[in-house]
């Protein structure tokens, strides 16, 4: 009689939980050096936060009031490597930052304590100058080799001053960038993917057992309602707004370490102005909005600070909010806007690290992460803002080296993500090249092509001689063989991924077109 033999379990180097930005970027970068990477994400890439942004690549020029210039500067630099990885969801944006002497200050911050100690005069005043030299740092903080720096605006002349109110006569005019959030979460799991990693979405991590040398983590794949158990040597909790719960209840570990989870709440309108420039407008209570040109047709606004107490309450715009930005935008703006006007709304929680601030708006957008080796090695991400993925995920692969050494050096800075490899002045010349060798396209769906998908748009098109080759129309240039390569390709398994996640096309389709594409995409998985 022969004994059978048992198959030891494979064992992946990392297994991260979270399928944000955080977690995505920490997985390409960990695979492009040769680590072995499982990634669960228990619903849709980019479902929460990393979807729900302001959209920005910015280093935060409001984070110089809180003295934190190291995060603006390392921000501020980054902003061009990303730009230049990714020059089809990522664009140049100038910011139109209108002042007049009735702004108020905000007296919570650091700077407007410290002045107004030594000048007590300025008490409820944020002039001119002190803005020019926010300005002036934050175009030295950081390299520009592509972003122009600062200049002033009148605005009785210059288009930008036709839609806001006459009182405003003057503007600083600065630079930083627009990025489609979740595409970039998106393309991040995709090149981990091309590099080996394996990307599991809407799969739960159910327990994770800690043990000397490795973990043992259990998943359950909500599709089909499987279980499986996956073994790895590390695990990366990356798990954004449920950081701080999978640590204490999936993962059974203690830690004082927790997150201070901040509502973002966002309104879209109508389109309330011609030029392709954002709006940044400060408040009487101290905050700002931007306004700016979204998806062509419509003006994204926001956003708003307030806590958010449990991530397992969905967020959502409260019509609160709602009044408040609707409000907020009708003091600058010649044409009020009103509650009637808004078409959509979204609204997301920002995992920021508790430092015990006062308030929402001040907690820092500092990223702190905390590795735990008292048996298999534990890397916690906290806090952290889209504009420094990279290099949170640089400052993840050097304390991961720490429990697994001998890893090779940093390499993501420049490298293109899937489709972008071309330069950012080509998006031009590449949109005509596309409607060229595609005729039958209109302007828009090249434009919107091209900006989704780069250099990969030849590859959804494919051989297409003519507009019924793409197949089933949708609406809002929408085709049944987009809709086959983001389910082969981009994780789509659902109407509301392509929609709301891989684009914003929502806003251009009613009811039933919404479902059409839905129960496309549910009929192409069965």
């Amino acid at each position: 009689m022969t004994g059978s033999k048992m198959t030891e379990p494979k064992i992946t180097d990392l297994f991260i939980i979270g399928g944000g930005i955080n977690g995505c970027g920490i997985a390409r970068d960990a695979a492009g050096r040769g680590l072995t990477v499982t990634l669960a994400e228990m619903n849709d890439l980019a479902s929460a936060t990393s979807s729900a942004s302001t959209k920005l690549f910015h280093g935060g020029l409001r984070y110089l009031e809180y003295f934190e210039f190291r995060l603006v500067r390392e921000a501020l630099i980054e902003r061009e490597v990303l730009l230049q990885a990714m020059p089809h969801i990522s664009w140049p944006m100038r910011f139109v930052l209108p002042f007049h002497k009735d702004m108020r200050f905000d007296n919570d911050t650091p700077t407007s304590k410290l002045l107004t100690t030594f000048m007590p005069w300025m008490k409820g005043r944020r002039p001119a100058w002190l803005i020019r030299l926010g300005l002036f740092l934050y175009d030295s903080l950081g390299k520009r080799g592509i972003l122009p720096g600062t200049s002033t605006v009148d605005l009785t002349t210059d288009e930008a001053g036709r839609p806001l109110k006459s009182k405003f006569k003057k503007a600083f005019e600065y630079s930083d960038c627009w990025v489609e959030d979740a595409r970039l979460v998106v393309l991040n799991a995709r090149d981990a993917q091309a590099r080996g990693a394996t990307i599991m979405t809407r799969t739960e991590v159910l327990h994770a057992e800690r043990r000397a040398d490795h973990w043992v983590i259990t998943v359950k794949d909500h599709a089909s309602g499987e279980t499986a158990e996956h073994h790895a040597k590390m695990l990366v909790n990356a798990g954004g707004p449920w950081v701080a719960d999978l640590l204490r209840q999936t993962l059974g570990q203690n830690s004082r370490e927790t997150v201070r989870l901040v509502r973002g709440s966002h309104i879209v309108v109508p389109k309330l102005f011609d030029h392709g420039r954002c709006y940044f407008f400060q408040g009487e209570d101290g905050r700002i909005i931007f306004a700016i040109p979204y998806e062509e047709d419509f003006t994204l606004i926001g956003t708003t600070d307030a806590d958010h107490p449990n991530p397992q309450v969905a967020p959502e715009c409260t019509p609160e909010e709602q009044d408040y930005l609707v409000k907020f935008a009708s003091q600058y703006f010649e044409k009020p806007i009103s509650r009637a006007d808004v078409v959509w709304t979204y609204s997301g929680v920002r995992p920021l690290y508790d430092d015990g601030a006062s308030s929402a708006t001040a907690a820092t957008r500092e990223y702190v992460l905390t590795l735990d080796q008292t048996q298999a090695p534990l890397l916690n991400v906290f806090g952290g803002k889209i504009t420094t993925y990279r290099k949170l995920a640089e400052a993840a692969l050097a304390k991961i080296g720490e429990a697994l050494p001998g890893l090779s050096d940093n390499w993501t800075a420049g490298v293109a993500m899937p489709g972008g490899n071309f330069l950012v002045a080509d998006v031009a010349r590449l949109t005509a090249k596309l409607a060229s060798d595609y005729p039958f396209l209109s302007a828009y769906a090249s434009r919107r092509l091209m900006r989704a998908y780069g250099l990969e748009a030849w590859e959804v098109l494919g051989d297409a001689k003519t507009a019924q080759d793409l197949g089933q129309e949708f609406g809002a240039t929408i085709t049944a063989r987009e809709l086959d390569w983001v389910i082969k390709n981009e994780w789509v398994r659902t109407g509301d991924d392509f929609l709301l996640r891989r684009t914003k096309l929502n806003l251009r389709l009613d009811p039933d077109q919404r479902a059409a594409v839905d129960t496309y995409i549910r009929n192409k998985l069965t």
